[in-house]
């Protein structure tokens, strides 16, 4: 054998070999592009990236409808009795024990109502004040009431931004 015929020998081996490593290359990616395309219907790619992209559409569409009720449902949240301030008392000297009571029932904004119970030898009176902003509506507070506000404590989670 000359050395033209050992070079053309080495050529067509290569060629061999670099010839099979495509084929498999080909035949990999020609499966990796029926699995991603396989449906029922037998679309073409075209009509699936169509298909996905409706749907993605959708999908905004949906998330943003979702983030708009949950700031309605955040907004509506802030009027509902969030913070709950309870302090026990004792009004009068002459009965033992702090047997009355202030119950502060506040939203996010410290609007709401405070309760007090005061208990003394002949019976218990109940009284209930609006508040509004911390502070007493129709009515001033007590020292003991706004007491209770103060100690009111938030009795939900809530993340804020």
């Amino acid at each position: 054998m000359s050395m033209n015929g050992t070079a053309e020998m080495v050529i067509l081996v290569v060629s061999f070999f670099w010839l099979c490593a495509l084929t498999i290359l080909f035949f990999k990616f020609y499966l990796y592009y029926t699995r991603l395309i396989k449906n029922e219907k037998g679309d073409s790619l075209v009509a699936i990236l169509d298909s996905v992209s409706k749907r993605q559409e959708e999908n905004k569409e949906a998330i943003e409808n979702l983030l708009k009720l949950c700031e309605q449902l955040k907004k509506d949240g802030s009027l509902h009795i969030q913070k709950i301030g309870l302090l026990r008392f004792n009004p009068f000297h002459d009965t033992g024990g702090d047997q009355s009571f202030i119950l502060a029932l506040l939203d996010s904004h410290d609007t709401g109502v405070v309760i007090s119970s005061l208990h003394t030898r002949t019976g218990t009176r109940w009284y209930a004040k609006g508040v509004l902003s911390g502070r007493g509506q129709e009515h001033e507070l007590s020292n003991e009431e706004q007491k209770a506000i103060k100690s009111a404590t938030v009795h939900h989670f809530h993340s804020e931004k």
